[in-house]
């Protein structure tokens, strides 16, 4: 989704947005890899089909592709108002408009999955890198949704 709010946005708020989310989801990516490779002693296992990424090639939990929890792909499809759809957001005729509904619904999923992952958390690194994924997901989720108030109205977001 990042990806695509980069070429797509008409909006430099949303450009700068999507730009800084594909860095530090890229970064969180990286680094739960190498713990993970740390603590096991393997690398995090590619899953054929299912998890979290919905489809061939994703990592445990959808960590492929660089981006984060998902990828942007599938995140929380199957979960009531926390669908998210790269093809629905390819064809968007109001592409910043539906990056900001899609985008805030998969952020709020990252929130929940973050929090519920630090209750059975051992590891304090882990813990704080969940806190902080929280902290920051939930502080652009607040500026996505001023941003829908103001350029589309109240609602839909």
């Amino acid at each position: 989704m990042a990806e695509l709010g980069l070429q797509r946005s008409r909006r430099s708020e949303i450009r700068a947005l999507a730009q800084r989310i594909r860095d530090s989801q890229s970064q969180e990516n990286a680094l739960m890899r190498r713990w993970y490779r740390q603590w096991t002693g393997r690398d995090v296992p590619a899953w054929s089909t299912g998890g979290w990424g919905h489809g061939p090639g994703r990592g445990a939990m959808g960590m492929g592709g660089g981006m984060g929890m998902g990828g942007g792909m599938g995140m929380g499809g199957d979960l009531p108002g926390f669908s998210t759809s790269l093809e629905a957001l390819r064809h968007a005729p109001d592409f910043d408009r539906v990056f900001l509904e899609q985008m805030i619904a998969h952020h709020r999923m990252g929130v929940m999955m973050a929090s519920h992952a630090q209750w059975g958390t051992v590891h304090p690194e882990l813990r704080d890198l969940e806190a902080a994924m929280v902290r920051v997901q939930s502080a652009e989720i607040d500026q996505m949704a001023q941003w829908y108030r103001r350029w589309y109205g109240t609602g839909g977001a």
